[in-house]
């Protein structure tokens, strides 16, 4: 069994970051999104991967090298432009070849893993195995409709009246009977081929697709909000660690982590929170529910529920929340309490007068 992961999408619903960094590689508890779909493939005991890249690629490329860090083997395979999800799998096709293979959503976050659902795959023996998870309001995604069976019976791509509550979450099992829908179906409405398409291609020709309903925490980390929200549930899993420097007049709470290099000086950690390698963090409150990059600095600041990429600086700034601040960038000032900061790479605001 092979992987392919997707990961050209533009993600336009995370401008400004975006702008400079695939939205794959943004941060979650100081790891790229991307980096814990690959140890969900890897956990379901699959190593040949194949990435399909587009704009961003290098940035990828340089993230993940040959994906031995991850104990993978990784292909990188360029869709020139964004034609559907279908379309990437023919990208894939000499890579694939006639093996089986799972399809991850290269910003999907399924944080408690696929392992279940591709070993129920291998044992059952499907043409296609889609995961799906109960929503609250099908109407944003592609729904999944079960016959008497429980079997797939249709997939509609964002009804406007679901007859289930049963969403795609981004991740699919395939044998390769796959290809032969994908040849055979047309671009839809918006110029792309749909998986969804290929799928109900078999359904119609009477091969068994089965829905494997996901019981763990999924996010589409489209938006800012995704972003925060998996930052929390992420760090609320954690165990503390202490690989860094904490002074005396310091406190650490649980469910901390401090990677090493970094300096703790007078300043207080409520967790679940983690401090990235060589920052520093001087006469502050961090805490709960706080990602601080790399080489990131906050002096004389309190800080929650935000994430802080790499080499970013927060000077004086009493309560920063709800925030992502982008590589690079610096807040300075003294503003009241209760700001909300999204901030691109290297960008700088001062608060107050």
């Amino acid at each position: 069994m092979k992987a392919l992961v997707l990961a050209g999408g533009s993600g336009t619903r995370l401008r400004p970051f975006s702008h400079s960094l695939p939205k794959q590689l943004i941060p979650v508890a100081n790891r790229a999104v991307l980096s814990y779909v690959l140890g969900n493939v890897r956990a379901a005991g699959v190593t040949e991967v194949g990435i399909i890249v587009s704009r961003g690629a290098e940035a990828i490329r340089d993230a993940l090298g040959d994906g031995a860090s991850h104990g993978l083997r990784l292909t990188y395979l360029t869709q020139p432009r964004p034609l559907g999800l279908a379309h990437a799998v023919r990208v894939a096709r000499p890579f694939l070849g006639a093996d089986e293979f799972v399809v991850h959503l290269g910003d999907n976050m399924l944080a408690d893993g696929i392992a279940d659902t591709v070993a129920r795959f291998r044992r059952d023996r499907p043409a296609a195995q889609l995961v799906v998870q109960k929503v609250a309001d099908p109407r944003a995604f592609g729904v999944v409709e079960l016959d008497a069976r429980g079997r797939v019976r249709r997939l509609v791509e964002k009804p406007p009246e679901p007859r289930s509550d049963l969403a795609l979450v981004g991740v699919y099992v395939f044998t390769a009977a796959l290809h032969a829908a994908v040849d055979a179906i047309t671009p839809s409405a918006r110029g792309e081929l749909e998986l969804t398409d290929a799928v109900q291609w078999l359904i119609d020709r009477g091969a068994d697709v089965r829905a494997d309903e996901y019981a763990g925490f999924w996010k589409d980390v489209g938006t800012v909000a995704d972003v925060l929200e998996c930052n929390r549930y992420v760090l609320g899993g954690q165990p503390g660690r202490i690989a860094g420097r904490v002074d005396a007049h310091s406190t650490v709470g649980p469910a901390v982590v401090v990677e090493a290099g970094a300096r703790i000086v007078r300043s207080r950690l409520d967790g679940p929170a983690i401090v990235g390698a060589g920052a520093l963090v001087k006469e502050s409150h961090l805490g709960p529910h706080v990602a601080i990059g790399a080489g990131c600095r906050v002096q004389g600041s309190g800080i929650a529920d935000s994430v802080l990429l790499d080499g970013a600086s927060v000077t004086a700034v009493p309560h920063l929340t709800g925030s992502i601040l982008g590589r690079g960038a610096v807040v300075t000032g003294g503003a009241p309490a209760g700001q909300r900061l999204i901030l691109g790479d290297h960008a700088t605001v001062r608060l107050g007068p």
